[in-house]
């Protein structure tokens, strides 16, 4: 246990010195600001434009902007969020293959599985303190601006959210261990989420899948009910440990 503490300190303190956290910290709070920012905004820029677009026989009507109209920006641009994330740390076990210095720590004795799941964990604290961060941002602004309470589920709606990037982290922590270049470790994450993705389109598949809890932000307008997501989040936690094990299986007979 010692020496699980003392390399997950250790890539915790790699993360600040090569400045991740701090760029994922504004990337959040941007993002954070930028939900209700917009929704502020639109009645402004609806305006603006309104008089431009008579000219060729549009006319636009009053928006009319709420909390409801932050959030929906809000899970249009958590996507964005997570892919820069996952985009940035593709390369966890990558870098480490390159510069041989995996070899080192194993022959000083640190067990393969504490590796994986040392990086898994600085990983999944990145996630949570941002992705949670950047909720509390938003709701603290609608709240201002507006209320909270004319939206429905919010915070199980944000969870489902939630538990789709840390299903994505531990698929990334698994090709990871398949794969020693970093693009290729994308490549094969994406495709996994695409699949999964067209799976989802399928009706009598789609409420097994991971990829359907990114739904769930319509639980906000009373769109379904929070027990539809039940099934996913079970999926979802189910797979993460899946992914994890075999991440450290795979790691446990590869080649550094």
């Amino acid at each position: 246990m010692t020496q699980l503490m003392a390399f997950t300190k250790k890539e915790w303190m790699e993360v600040l010195r090569t400045g991740k956290f701090v760029i994922l910290t504004v990337l959040f709070i941007i993002f954070g600001v930028m939900n209700p920012a917009i929704a502020k905004l639109t009645p402004w820029m609806m305006e603006t434009f309104s008089e431009s677009l008579e000219g060729s026989g549009l006319t636009i009507t009053e928006a009319k902007v709420d909390a409801l109209t932050s959030w929906v920006q809000f899970y249009k641009n958590v996507p964005m969020a997570l892919i820069v994330f996952l985009l940035m740390f593709s390369g966890i076990l990558a870098v480490e293959y390159q510069k041989g210095t995996l070899i080192n720590m194993i022959t000083k004795g640190l067990s393969r599985w504490k590796i994986v799941v040392a990086k898994s964990i600085v990983l999944l604290l990145l996630w949570s303190f941002g992705y949670w961060m950047c909720y509390v941002i938003t709701y603290a602004y609608n709240e201002y601006f507006w209320y909270n309470s004319i939206v429905k589920d919010t915070g199980f709606a944000a969870f489902c959210v939630y538990m789709l990037g840390v299903w994505l982290i531990a698929l990334m922590m698994l090709m990871s261990t398949l794969f020693s270049a970093g693009s290729a470790v994308a490549v094969g994450t994406g495709g996994v989420f695409f699949v999964l993705y067209l799976l989802s389109m399928l009706p009598d598949l789609k409420e097994y899948l991971p990829t359907y809890l990114m739904g769930a932000s319509g639980l906000l307008s009373g769109t379904g009910e929070a027990g539809d997501y039940t099934t996913a989040l079970v999926v979802a936690a189910g797979l993460t440990v899946v992914q994890l094990v075999l991440a450290v299986l795979v790691f446990n007979r590869k080649d550094v």
